[in-house]
C-alpha cells in the first residue's frame, strides 16, 4: 500500500493531493497539466515536495515534518518513461541486465529469462536501440524496470510517444506485470482506453488536486468529462458466460442480464470491463420487443443532468452507473427523471473487442455482478 499526501508549488502551479494506492495497476489520470507527472516524480524521490507524507508498506519515504526523506535509489523502484531511454551504445540485453546494477541476488523475485519470456524481446536481445522500433524499445525499458527487483514500477506516460498499432502491442505486456509478476504499478496516462483495460483504481486529477479517486467502473463518467471524448463513457462489470459461434458473438453477464458482444476470444468465466459510449446507449420505458438492438439492461434513473444541447441520463444497472447522452426532446417525451425505472438499450455492434478488456483475478464468481 502506497499512501501519498503533498503540498508543493511549482511557479504559478499548486499540487494540493492525497491519495492512497494498493496492489495492481493505479492509475493516474488527468488533462495535460493536472500534475499527473509531478506527483510520480515526488513518489520517485526526483523532486522533493514543500509539505509531503508519502509510505509504502508502512516505511516512510518522505515526511517534511520529521525531515525524513529517502534518496530515490533506496526507495528500490522501477521507472518507465515515455521514451525508453535506452543506452545507445549498449545491446538490449546489455541495457536489459543495467538494471541488476541496482538490486542484489536475494532482492531479485525474477529471473532474465522469466522477464525474455514475459516480454517476448528474446530475438532483440543483440539489437541496439537504433533497430529497434519505439514499442520494442519500451519493452526492454519496462524489462530493464523489472530486474531491478523493484517494490513498486512508475509508468509516466509509458505509450503516449507511440502510434495506435504499437500501444495495441504493448498493453498485453503491462496485462502481464500485472497479472503474472504483481508488483504494484502507478501508471500516468489521460487516454481512456488504457486506464479502462489496465487500471484496478484510478486517481482523478484536475488542476493538481484529486477530483475523485476508486474503481474505473465508478468514475470513468467523470474521466471522460475531462477528455476531448465526443461524449462521457461508461465501463460496466460483466462475466464471460459462451461464445455462439454460429452467430459470430459473444455472451457476457451483468447480474442476470445477458449482454451480446462482438466475438471476444475469452474463456467462460472471465472478468470483463465493458466500455460503452453515452451516445450508443438508449432508453425504454418498457421493455422493447421486435428490436435490433440486442441489449436491454434494466435499470433506475439516478439523475438527470444538462450536458450543453443535450442531455445525461445517470442509471443504476445492478448497482453500476451507466450513462446516456439524449435530447432534451427525448428527454421531455419520456418524462425521465430519477426514480424511473427503466431499460438502458445497446447494439452488438458498438462493442468490439476494443471495448472489452480482461479484468485482473480472470475468473469472477457467477452472483458477482448482482
Amino acid at each position: 500500500m502506497i499512501s501519498v499526501t503533498v503540498r508543493h508549488r511549482q511557479g504559478d502551479f499548486r499540487i494540493d493531493a492525497a491519495f492512497t494506492a494498493g496492489g495492481g495497476v493505479t492509475a493516474l489520470f488527468g488533462p495535460s497539466g493536472s500534475g499527473k507527472t509531478s506527483l510520480v516524480q515526488m513518489i520517485a524521490g526526483l523532486t522533493q515536495p514543500d509539505d509531503a507524507l508519502i509510505t509504502f508498506d508502512g516505511t516512510i519515504w518522505n515526511d517534511t515534518k520529521k525531515r525524513i526523506f529517502v534518496p530515490p535509489h533506496r526507495r528500490r523502484l522501477g521507472y518507465v518513461f515515455q521514451e525508453g531511454r535506452l543506452f545507445p551504445h549498449m545491446t538490449a540485453r546489455q541495457n536489459l541486465l543495467y538494471g541488476r546494477f541496482f538490486s542484489s541476488k536475494a532482492e531479485c523475485s525474477i529471473s532474465e529469462g522469466e522477464v525474455v519470456d514475459l516480454l517476448g524481446i528474446e530475438r532483440l536481445l543483440d539489437q541496439r536501440p537504433a533497430t529497434l522500433s519505439g514499442g520494442e524499445k519500451q519493452r526492454v525499458a519496462i524489462g530493464r524496470a523489472l530486474l531491478s527487483a523493484p517494490r513498486l514500477i512508475l509508468m509516466d506516460e509509458p505509450l503516449s510517444a507511440l502510434d495506435r498499432a504499437r500501444r495495441q502491442e504493448i498493453l498485453p505486456y503491462i496485462e502481464r506485470i500485472r497479472d503474472v509478476v504483481k508488483i504494484p504499478v502507478v501508471y500516468v496516462s489521460h487516454a481512456l482506453d488504457e486506464v479502462a483495460r489496465l487500471a484496478n483504481r484510478v486517481v482523478l486529477l484536475d488542476e493538481g488536486r484529486v477530483r475523485a479517486e476508486g474503481a474505473p467502473a465508478e468514475i470513468f463518467p467523470e474521466l471522460s468529462s475531462l477528455t476531448d471524448s465526443i461524449a462521457p463513457q461508461s465501463v460496466l462489470e460483466a462475466r464471460m458466460i459462451r461464445q455462439e459461434e454460429y452467430y459470430g458473438l459473444s455472451i457476457a453477464e451483468i447480474g442476470d442480464t445477458a449482454v451480446i458482444l462482438q466475438p471476444i476470444d475469452l474463456p467462460e468465466g472471465t472478468a470483463v470491463r465493458v466500455r460503452v459510449s453515452s451516445t450508443d446507449v438508449m432508453i425504454a420505458l418498457d421493455k422493447p420487443e421486435n428490436i435490433s438492438a440486442l441489449n436491454h439492461l434494466p435499470g433506475k434513473i439516478t439523475a438527470v443532468t444538462r450536458d450543453g444541447p443535450y442531455m445525461l441520463v445517470e442509471m443504476d444497472c445492478y448497482g453500476q452507473r451507466l450513462i446516456s447522452r439524449v435530447t432534451l426532446l427525448s428527454c421531455e417525451r419520456l418524462g425521465l427523471a430519477p426514480g424511473i425505472s427503466v431499460y438502458a438499450l445497446f447494439k452488438a455492434v458498438t462493442v468490439d473487442s476494443g471495448s472489452v478488456y480482461h479484468v485482473s483475478g480472470s475468473v469472477m464468481a457467477a452472483d458477482a455482478t448482482s
